[in-house]
């Protein structure tokens, strides 16, 4: 077991590694370069027009998928690809006010229902197998114990009340 925690720690650390020092380093290096073709003052104010831009149509998305959840509902069906749309907006919202190029780059792609499911499958296939994985490996921690039966007891009981709703004890008084 240990070599699969290894190899999800490896995974975290990638993970964390691309989306804290590549992605930044690509972000500046696109502000720099975009900067140096239409000027700081420009690139500031194309940084805002996109946050901006991106907000209103994941907006607009968002209100659509809503609309569209609430007509499965109605129609009794579950509303699974319009919840995983909604949660695609919801990252492509936190992309476009992040400021910088290649998130709203991003975020445009997530925008497109296509690569909203393609990606929200691979995350829940993804989390699937996460999950597979931990029940796996729970019953083989705590589910091959044999368990104690002889502390259990099947009994029935009845509750005999009065005429005033007391209950009664059937035990004999001994004064």
């Amino acid at each position: 077991m240990p070599h699969i925690l290894m190899r999800n720690q490896r995974r975290l650390t990638m993970f964390l590694l691309i989306l804290f020092i590549i992605v930044p380093i690509i972000e500046i290096s696109l502000l720099i370069e975009v900067g140096d073709a239409i000027g700081g003052f420009n690139t500031i104010l194309l940084i805002i027009l996109t946050a901006f831009v991106g907000a209103a149509l994941v907006r607009r998305q968002g209100i659509r998928n809503l609309q569209a959840a609430q007509l499965k509902l109605a129609q009794g069906q579950p509303p699974g690809k319009e919840v995983l749309s909604g949660i695609m907006l919801f990252f492509a919202g936190v992309l476009f006010v992040t400021p910088g190029f290649f998130t709203d780059a991003v975020a445009v792609l997530l925008l497109f229902p296509p690569v909203q499911m393609a990606v929200g499958l691979w995350v829940v296939k993804k989390l699937q197998m996460r999950s597979v994985h931990t029940q796996t490996h729970f019953r083989q921690s705590f589910g091959q114990r044999e368990r104690d039966h002889s502390n259990v007891f099947d009994a029935e009981y009845e509750e005999k009340t009065d005429i005033d709703g007391h209950i009664s004890d059937d035990r004999e008084k001994k004064d």
